[in-house]
């Protein structure tokens, strides 16, 4: 499946129940951008292991910490509004055993990556956000 936003490949993946009020539309499914890391629905459910490390070697590659970064991501356009959902799902990332700050760091230097959003100015304000 191609990107909405700027036709590059996406990566497919579920979304656990006890993600799925942050995923886009509720969706039990959702795609992540492997160039601009832009976060959409996906209307079926993916069936086999979603391989993050096709967006970055940044990302990290247990879906347990995997999903809720890329979810979180896919709520950064807005930090006001998504305050609640991105502490959240950031919080998961760290119980999952990953730094997601440091992971940011990392796909903000990785040049096949070239985020929708600001995600240096994101990582700072969520640095501020969080600690």
């Amino acid at each position: 499946m191609a990107c909405t936003a700027c036709s590059a490949s996406t990566v497919v993946f579920s979304v656990p129940e006890e993600y799925r009020e942050y995923a886009p539309a509720e969706s039990p499914a959702a795609t992540c951008c492997t160039r601009c890391l832009n976060v959409g629905p996906e209307a079926d459910a993916a069936l086999e292991e979603p391989d993050f490390s096709r967006i970055s070697d940044a990302c990290p590659t247990d879906p347990d910490a995997a999903v809720p970064l890329a979810l979180a991501i896919g709520r950064c356009s807005s930090l006001a509004t998504n305050r609640a959902a991105i502490e959240a799902l950031l919080e998961a990332v760290e119980r999952a055993g990953t730094d997601p700050l440091l992971t940011l760091d990392r796909l903000v230097e990785d040049p096949d990556v070239e985020p929708a959003i600001d995600l240096e100015r994101r990582r700072h304000q969520l640095e501020q956000l969080l600690y």
